[in-house]
């Protein structure tokens, strides 16, 4: 499912954790992908539609360094294959004992228009990656080959990554804090009650900037703070 132009402009502008609240009131209370960090924070955030690559644990017998020889191999295949403006996510089934990809690749998906990168494993060639202007995150960088340990079996199924389940399509989003996976369907309503609830968490920076106490304004719970938010929207048109 094409994230709407509209949408993908709107989770640009919104953080993590606000969209895991928004999930949250919906229900959803896994959907942040656990023990992954973002390799280049100044990249920028991350938005596209989750394109998916699955690893195996590698069998000795299949994963020769020859393996690579072959042009449809799963990994290099998937690489040609994510479309522009997705984001590329690897289920490495959270095991950084070797790459689940490194800087060729990333590079490459880095020039045809991929929006993003995401493994539950690690890359390697880290300090390359972490040059790119692509937002990469990993759980930590590992030298090793991923014939180590990884076999590339499937190409955008549903997969696991850092215990999120993530279906080809879902709405990925990326900032400092890590990465978010919004269901395909809600990411219309999400994004737009995450741009509201950003509206609302910026004017109650403001206010704590100014000294004033949490108590009645986050939650508004007391009159003068709705009345207080209005004035501030209309004041900064937002």
């Amino acid at each position: 499912m094409a994230l709407k132009p509209e949408t993908r402009e709107k989770l640009k502008t919104v953080s993590t954790a606000t969209i895991c609240t928004a999930l949250y009131k919906r229900g959803f209370r896994n959907q942040f992908i656990q023990d992954v960090h973002p390799l280049n924070p100044e990249a920028g955030p991350m938005v596209g539609e989750a394109f998916t690559l699955r690893y195996m644990p590698a069998r000795e017998d299949l994963n020769p360094l020859t393996a690579f020889q072959d042009r449809g191999h799963p990994q290099r295949k998937a690489v040609e294959e994510c479309p522009p403006d997705a984001v590329f996510v690897i289920d490495s089934r959270k095991d950084a004992r070797a790459a689940s990809a490194g800087s060729i690749l990333v590079s490459r998906l880095m020039k045809r228009g991929v929006a993003g990168v995401v493994t539950d494993g690690g890359f390697r060639d880290a300090p390359e990656i972490a040059r790119l202007a692509i937002p990469a995150y990993h759980n930590r960088p590992s030298a090793p080959t991923n014939l180590t340990l990884h076999q590339a079996i499937d190409i955008n199924v549903p997969i696991g990554c850092g215990d999120v389940p993530v279906w080809p399509g879902d709405a990925v989003v990326g900032d400092g804090d890590g990465v978010v996976v919004i269901p395909a369907h809600l990411a219309d309503e999400i994004a737009a009650e995450a741009v509201e609830m950003t509206a609302f968490e910026d004017f109650v920076t403001e206010e704590v900037m100014k000294g004033r106490s949490i108590l009645g304004l986050y939650p508004a719970t007391e009159e003068q703070t709705r009345i207080d938010f209005a004035a501030w929207r209309k004041a900064n048109g937002r």
